[in-house]
This record gives C-alpha cells, sequence and structure tokens, in this order.
C-alpha cells in the first residue's frame, strides 16, 4: 500500500504556500518558517534537500493550486450536465471566473514561477511535473467532451487544455496595463474562440 504524504513535509509546504501570499521567496527565511511551522531545522532538512527545495516546491504547489480550482469547476459542470448547451454554459460561466479581476494576484504569480523555471533547472523539471498533471486532467475533461459528441474529436485533447492555460496568462498582458479591457469583452473574445474550435462541425 503506498504511502501518503508525510504530515511533517505537508506543515512545512503549507507554511510556505500561506507566507507566499505576501511575500516573495527572497523574503521568508528558514527561521520564519521553523516557528510558525514549530518544525525544528533536523526535520525539515529530512524532507527537503534544503531550504531552496522547500521553497521550490511550495511555489509548484502554488501554482497548480490555481489551475486546480478551474480544474474542480469544469469537472462539476461536466458531471452534471445532460447536454451540450449546457455544458457551454457552465464553461461560459467558469470563464467569467477564472479571468475576473480578482484573480489578477494569481495570474501575476504564476508568469513570476514560469520566470523563475526558464532561470533554475531543477525548479524547471519540477514544475514540469505539476504542469504535466494539470495538462493531462484539462485534457481528460476535453476527452469526455468529445466522447459525448459535444466537442469537436478533430482537436487534440491535449492541445486544447495547454490552449485554455495559455489565455489565462495571456490575460496578464491586460493585467499591466491601465486602462484594463473591459471584461466582458476579453471573456466574449475567449468564448467566441473555444466555441470556433471545440464545437463539433455540421
Amino acid at each position: 500500500m503506498a504511502k501518503g504524504p508525510h504530515p511533517t513535509r505537508e506543515r512545512l509546504i503549507d507554511v510556505v504556500v500561506d507566507l507566499l501570499k505576501t511575500k516573495t521567496t527572497d523574503d521568508i527565511t528558514v527561521d520564519e518558517v521553523l516557528s510558525i511551522s514549530g518544525i525544528s531545522k533536523g526535520s525539515l532538512y529530512h524532507h527537503f534537500t534544503d531550504f531552496d527545495n522547500l521553497l521550490d516546491v511550495s511555489l509548484a504547489r502554488r501554482f497548480a493550486a490555481f489551475v486546480e480550482v478551474t480544474i474542480a469547476e469544469l469537472v462539476s459542470v461536466t458531471t452534471s450536465v445532460t447536454s451540450a448547451e449546457a455544458m457551454w454554459q457552465g464553461l461560459d460561466a467558469i470563464t467569467v471566473s477564472s479571468q475576473d479581476v480578482e484573480n489578477r494576484p494569481n495570474r501575476l504569480t504564476r508568469i513570476q514561477v514560469v520566470a523563475r523555471a526558464s532561470r533554475n533547472e531543477a525548479f524547471r523539471a519540477l514544475l514540469e511535473t505539476e504542469q504535466i498533471r494539470l495538462t493531462t486532467a484539462l485534457a481528460d475533461l476535453v476527452r469526455e467532451g468529445q466522447n459525448r459528441g459535444w466537442l469537436n474529436s478533430d482537436v487534440s485533447a491535449d492541445a486544447a487544455a495547454t490552449f485554455v492555460q495559455a489565455y489565462t496568462l495571456g490575460r496578464v498582458i491586460d493585467d499591466l496595463t491601465e486602462p484594463h479591457l473591459d471584461p466582458t469583452e476579453w471573456t466574449s473574445v475567449i468564448s467566441k474562440a473555444i466555441r470556433g474550435v471545440l464545437e463539433p462541425k455540421g
């Protein structure tokens, strides 16, 4: 029987993930994490090769958490609807939610994490594992829609899953400029683009 995540390891990750809501990795110290977690330095180095490894694992976890929220919402839609139109209405609602201005900090964090991966090979490998898991989960949902005849089966499920994640990251371009786009204009373009590619033809 496979062992689950070790509670000490998970506690350390949870503390760092929480600190990352208001701090950068450069601002988080070993002493701070140990003080908040109540865990000894020896235990930290038993579960992680070094403090940077803990920071990297926590960053990857935080990165994935944003996408996992959307995946959970998509699972809820795909398991509860009984028609293609109901599915599209559910997808439109998720698009509005995921692109909301309140998610601007999450999008900016994800861009920063991707940039870190481009400069740090160990972190890139760690993030790659998370990203493959997320893309696979989204691609499985696309395949479910294709199997039901609600989505275009000629489209690669993996490419569609990557595209869904790409347009959310692309919103950062608007996040960084003033004035911002009208949110309804942005979500309308996304909806039309997705339907144009993924609705069955004919």
